[in-house]
């Protein structure tokens, strides 16, 4: 009989190693609608985690990425959080091969928000996109009272 005996390796939680995932800092823009000062858009794209991304005004905001040089994406991740108040939210996600050009819809989804269930949602999405120029995120907050403003707990692309 052959015996072998293997360090074991703990297996990361999905989504939370920073391996492979893109250095924005280094490659491109981010532009924002709004900001609030005490969660800038830095802390939502980090690798460390953070408080996330937070608008400084209601409605519908925009977060558009410009790369340096056009890019071919695999992967997005985002990841929203939300224990304050019931919403629904609504994200679009676009892409452009050109800036100044009208963007291309990924996806669109809805999310309904509870503080006493659904706290937390993660999207995860496989793509081939080649060429990106420009990557575009819009939320709508709130889409019933449009009380809230727009989170933005994680993004992050390969």
């Amino acid at each position: 009989m052959r015996k072998r005996i293997v360090e074991t390796h703990l297996a990361e939680p999905r989504g939370e190693s920073d391996q492979g995932w893109l250095d924005l800092e280094q490659i491109a823009t981010v532009e924002v609608t709004s900001e609030d000062p005490r969660f800038p858009i830095e802390s939502a794209f980090g690798r460390k985690g953070g408080p996330g991304w937070r608008a400084c005004q209601k409605g519908e905001q925009q977060i558009r990425i410009i790369f340096d040089e056009p890019i071919s994406l695999h992967r997005i991740q985002l990841r929203f959080h939300e224990a304050g108040c019931e919403r629904t939210q609504e994200f679009t996600l676009r892409w452009s091969p050109v800036a100044g050009e009208p963007a291309k819809e990924i996806v669109r989804q809805q999310w309904n928000f509870s503080p006493t269930g659904s706290t937390t949602e993660i999207e995860d999405y496989a793509i081939d996109l080649n060429a990106v120029s420009v990557l575009e995120l819009a939320i709508q907050p709130d889409l019933g009272r449009r009380e809230a403003v727009a989170t933005l707990a994680a993004w992050h692309l390969r």
